[in-house]
């Protein structure tokens, strides 16, 4: 298993959240912001922990607080901005809206890390998750060359790198489910 101390957890919470209404990150489940069970998932596995965000309200947690390096480019940017942040060879990637993820599911991403690949992704419910994986540094480079051709599209870019899944069971697959509407909180709450 790769050391902590040469991985970096980074939350995405920069979405527009339109399905929604408001800031997913600070969403309540459990009696916690969304974000808060997200960093709590990463603390275990990770040295520090970088959230990619324009809303200043994300620094009460206490992190890094980075903007995007380029604004209204969907996730890609927001990871690109991620880890041209992090110094570490290894990022655990996470967006702020799976308030049911835990530590063991994500140890699952750090277990399967070998030389060759520099994506490590969740494949849950035959559905791929570049929302749920591990980057390696060198993907920024990948990322921000793509981001500057015009390229918006995370499953595109992810493509582009060496690729590998890590396929999680079916009682697995709901703590990688992302909430996007009232109705998919409500089904989580009840």
């Amino acid at each position: 298993m790769i050391d902590k101390k040469n991985i970096t957890g980074i939350i995405l919470s920069g979405g527009k959240s339109s399905r929604m209404g408001s800031d997913k990150g600070f969403l309540m489940f459990e009696g916690k912001p969304f974000v808060e069970h997200s960093i709590d998932a990463l603390k275990p596995l990770v040295s520090n922990i970088i959230i990619i965000s324009n809303n200043k309200d994300y620094d009460i947690f206490g992190f890094k607080r980075i903007e995007d390096e380029i604004e209204n480019t969907g996730p890609l940017a927001g990871i690109y901005s991620g880890l041209k942040h992090a110094s570490t060879e290894y990022n655990l990637v996470l967006s702020c809206d799976i308030p049911l993820i835990k530590s063991n599911i994500l140890e699952k991403l750090v277990n399967a890390a070998v030389e060759d690949y520099e994506v490590i992704q969740i494949e849950s419910g035959g559905k791929t998750m570049p929302l749920i994986a591990l980057y390696k540094k060198q993907c920024e480079h990948i990322f921000l060359k793509l981001l500057n051709e015009g390229e918006r599209r995370l499953q595109f870019a992810v493509n582009q790198c060496n690729l590998k899944n890590v396929v999680l069971n079916e009682a697995d697959a709901l703590f990688t489910q992302n909430i996007n509407t009232p109705e998919e909180l409500k089904a989580i709450t009840l």
